[in-house]
Parts: C-alpha cells; sequence; structure tokens
C-alpha cells in the first residue's frame, strides 16, 4: 500500500509559501493607510522595500547554513516561526525606523523557503520526480501572489492593518504545529511511510565491486569563490 507522505509534505511546504507571500505583501497593500497614520512618504516605502530585499538576500545564506546544520524540519519551523513574529511585530511598529527593523526580520527569516524545499526535495523525492515537486512548491509562490492583494484587503476591511498583521502571524503558527508532527528528515525514519513509498524515494542503482569509494566533497570558502573569476 502506498502511504504517500512525500505528497503531503511538498503540499505543507506550498502552503507554507502562499503564507510566505501573503506575509511579504501585506505592507504594499495596506501601505495608503499605514503611511496616513505614522506620517511617512513614497521614499519611506522605497527604503522598507530595499531593506527587505537586503536582508533577504543575507538570509539565504544565513539559513542555507542553517538548515544543512539542523536539518529540514527544525529549519523550516524556525524560519517560519520567525517570520511570522516578525510581520506580527509590524502591528507594533510607530515609525519607519520600527518598521525597518521588523522588514529585516522577515527578510531574513523569509528567505529559508527556498533552501528549505531544496533540501527537503533530496530527501523526500525520487529523482525522476523532483522537478515535478518543486513546480508544486513554485506553484505555491504564484498562487501566493495572486491571492494575497484580495485576501489582505478583506481582513483589512475587517481588522484594520493592525490587526491584520497579528492574523496573517497567527497563520504562520498554525502551519507549524502539524509540520513538527508529520516531518522527519527522510523516509527510512518516518512510521507512516510504507515499504513501497519507502523503496521508490530510496532507490539506488546497485553498487558493484568495481566502484571506488566517493571523494569527499570540495566545499569552498565564501573567499575563494569571491576571489574565482
Amino acid at each position: 500500500m502506498k502511504s504517500g507522505i512525500r505528497w503531503v509534505i511538498i503540499g505543507m511546504i506550498a502552503i507554507a509559501t502562499v503564507i510566505n507571500y501573503i506575509d511579504r505583501n501585506a505592507l504594499a497593500v495596506m501601505w495608503p493607510a499605514i503611511a496616513a497614520d505614522i506620517g511617512a512618504t513614497k521614499e519611506d516605502y522605497a527604503l522598507l522595500v530595499t531593506i527587505f530585499m537586503l536582508f533577504y538576500a543575507l538570509g539565504q545564506f544565513v539559513f542555507g547554513k542553517l538548515f544543512d546544520a539542523i536539518g529540514v524540519r527544525l529549519g523550516f519551523a524556525l524560519s517560519i516561526g520567525v517570520w511570522s513574529i516578525s510581520i506580527a511585530l509590524h502591528a507594533l511598529a510607530n515609525s519607519i525606523l520600527s518598521f525597518s527593523l521588523f522588514r529585516a526580520m522577515l527578510g531574513v527569516s523569509e528567505a529559508g523557503a527556498w533552501p528549505g524545499t531544496v533540501k527537503a526535495n533530496a530527501e523526500w523525492f525520487p529523482p525522476k520526480e523532483r522537478a515535478f515537486a518543486q513546480g508544486i512548491f513554485n506553484a505555491g509562490a504564484s498562487i501566493g501572489a495572486i491571492v494575497s492583494a484580495p485576501l489582505i484587503a478583506l481582513m483589512f476591511i475587517a481588522f484594520g492593518w493592525k490587526g491584520t498583521f497579528l492574523v496573517v502571524g497567527a497563520m504562520g503558527f498554525i502551519w507549524v504545529l502539524p509540520w513538527l508532527i508529520i516531518y522527519r528528515a527522510g523516509p527510512d525514519r518516518h512510521p507512516w511511510v510504507s515499504a513501497a513509498e519507502r523503496a521508490l524515494i530510496m532507490d539506488k542503482p546497485a553498487a558493484t565491486a568495481d566502484d571506488a569509494p566517493p571523494a569527499p566533497a570540495y566545499v569552498p570558502t565564501m573567499g575563494q569563490m569571491l576571489d574565482h573569476r
């Protein structure tokens, strides 16, 4: 009997990506009301966008290393936990300085979704299914970009901009609990994976007596990469 846990996992990651885009787009949709309340300008908004993107780029390095160190299960929980706290803290912001701090936190933590997905894909899908699995994740990003504006607008009408930041922050914490229950580091450690699914995911060519042991992977330092033309 096939269990299909790998599809549940990639589906959960796609949902996390939808939440990711709702969180990052909330400021843009509600900015006219926020700017009027705190006396901000278009130039202030441009600054906040720049800060988010700079720290988002930094977050790719930070969470790439972190996912390798602590694994996908805890890495995703940490990433979405921090970005949910960050977006909820927007409700307390009352100046460009405080918004800048929370946008920087959001940028770093939201970057974890991409390296985390690639690692989860490698752990849970055989090579012949990885492109399709990555396509499901990418579809989550597209869906999030589409639904975020109308969803945030409806929440803004109902709760105001401060309440909306709190609601979208809560969405991430709701996601974390089932994630920690469902995800395990590979099919060989998951009690819900059937023998058929485990064999499919872990299928590898049989080794022969002539096969040499693989050479240790060479990982250049950041300085070596920047120094190489």
